[in-house]
C-alpha cells in the first residue's frame, strides 16, 4: 500500500478583532498566524450615539457576517467563534463605558476572552514602529490616547463640550460649516464660499434652506458632517471664515498631543505620532498639527496608518495569544 494522503489541517480562528464606530463596524477573524479567515462591515457600534442594545445588535449582526465567512460554524453559529476578542469601540471613555460596555459584550458569548478598548488605541496600535506613541483620530469625531515606554498610558473623555472638548472633530466642523454659511447671508459673518457650497451640497437653493430641512428632519443631523470636507477645501483656497475654523480644530488637535505627551514624560524623545480619520487625509491639515506638535515636541513625526483601524484591533489580539513578529508581518501584508 501507497502512504496515506496527507490532508491539510484547515486554519482555526484564533481571534475576533473589532473596529467599532459611529457610522460603522469591521470584523476580522484571523488564525494564531496572522491569516485573515473571514471580514464583514456592518452598521454603528458606539453606544453613546446609537444606544448600547442597537451597539450590540450591530456589532452582532457583524461578527455574525464575519463568522459566516469563516465558512467554520460550529453548533450552527452558537457559541464563542474563538477563545480571544478584541473590540475596539468607539465611545468606551470612561470607566463606567468600560463596565457597562464589557458587560454586555461578554453577555452575547461571542468571544471566551474579552478584551475591551477605546477605538483610538486600535489606531495606535496599527501605526506604531516603537511600542509606544501617540494616537490620534480626527473623522466624525476626536480623540486621543498615549503609551509610554515605561507602559504608562493616557486617555481623555471625549465627550464634546461637557469634558472640555471644544472643537470634537469633523462633526463640529460640518455644523460650523453651515453656521458660516448662515451667518454669511445674514450678515453676522464675513463672506464665503460656503454660502452657496454648502446649500449645493444638499441640491438647495440656500444656507437657510438646509437650516430649515435640518431641523424638520427633511436632512438628518447625523449628514452635517459631511460638510466638513467642504470647510477644509474652501480653507485650501484662502477662504478666510473657513480658515479660521480649520485653525481652530487644528489647536484642538495639537493641545490634545501636546498633553498627552506631557503626560507621558516624553517632550524631549523622538516620538511616533499615528493618525487617523478623514479629516486627517487633508494634506494642509496634517501638516499644520505636525507643526503644531513639533512646538511641544521638536522630535515628533505624523504617521498615517497604511492599513484599516481594524488592523490594529487584530494586532493587539495576536500580542494577547504572544503570536510573535511572523505573525504580524503576515497580517500586515494582508490586511489592506
Amino acid at each position: 500500500m501507497g502512504d496515506k494522503e496527507t490532508v491539510p489541517t484547515r486554519a482555526e480562528p484564533a481571534v475576533l478583532a473589532v473596529d467599532g464606530g459611529a457610522s460603522k463596524t469591521d470584523v476580522v477573524v484571523i488564525d494564531r498566524h496572522g491569516g485573515v479567515l473571514g471580514r464583514a462591515r456592518g452598521g454603528p457600534s458606539n453606544h453613546q450615539t446609537v444606544g448600547l442594545d442597537a451597539a450590540m445588535d450591530n456589532l452582532g449582526a457583524t461578527i455574525a457576517a464575519a463568522r459566516d465567512a469563516v465558512g467554520l460554524v460550529p453548533g450552527n453559529g452558537a457559541g464563542p467563534l474563538c477563545r480571544t476578542g478584541v473590540y475596539c469601540l468607539a465611545g468606551v471613555d470612561l470607566d463606567i463605558d468600560e463596565r457597562r460596555v464589557g458587560q454586555a459584550v461578554a453577555e452575547r458569548g461571542w468571544t471566551t476572552d474579552v478584551e475591551l478598548h477605546n477605538d483610538t488605541f486600535a489606531i495606535l496600535r496599527a501605526g506604531m514602529t516603537s511600542g509606544w506613541g501617540v494616537g490620534v483620530v480626527c473623522g466624525t469625531g476626536l480623540n486621543c490616547v498615549g503609551l509610554g515606554p515605561n507602559g504608562s498610558s493616557v486617555r481623555f473623555p471625549a465627550l464634546g463640550e461637557l469634558s472640555g472638548d471644544f472643537t470634537p472633530g469633523g462633526a463640529w466642523l460640518g455644523v460650523r460649516g453651515l453656521g458660516l454659511a448662515l451667518r454669511a447671508g445674514d450678515g453676522r459673518g464675513d463672506a464665503t464660499l460656503l454660502e452657496t457650497a454648502v446649500p449645493d451640497h444638499f441640491g438647495l437653493p440656500d444656507p437657510e434652506a438646509v437650516l430649515e430641512a435640518v431641523y424638520t428632519g427633511e436632512i438628518s443631523y447625523g449628514r452635517l458632517p459631511e460638510l466638513g470636507e467642504l470647510v477644509l477645501h474652501a480653507a485650501a483656497t484662502g477662504d478666510g471664515p473657513s480658515r479660521q475654523a480649520v485653525e481652530q480644530l487644528v489647536a484642538e488637535v495639537v493641545a490634545m498631543v501636546g498633553a498627552t505627551i506631557a503626560r507621558l514624560g516624553t517632550p524631549n524623545l523622538p516620538i511616533e505620532v499615528v493618525v487617523g480619520g478623514g479629516i486627517f487625509e487633508d494634506p494642509d491639515f496634517a501638516r499644520l498639527v505636525l507643526e503644531g506638535v513639533r512646538a511641544h515636541s521638536p522630535g515628533a513625526a505624523l504617521r498615517p496608518i497604511s492599513g484599516p483601524p481594524v488592523l490594529g484591533a487584530a494586532l493587539l489580539g495576536l500580542d494577547a495569544i504572544a503570536a510573535g513578529g511572523g505573525a504580524e508581518a503576515a497580517l500586515r501584508a494582508v490586511l489592506v
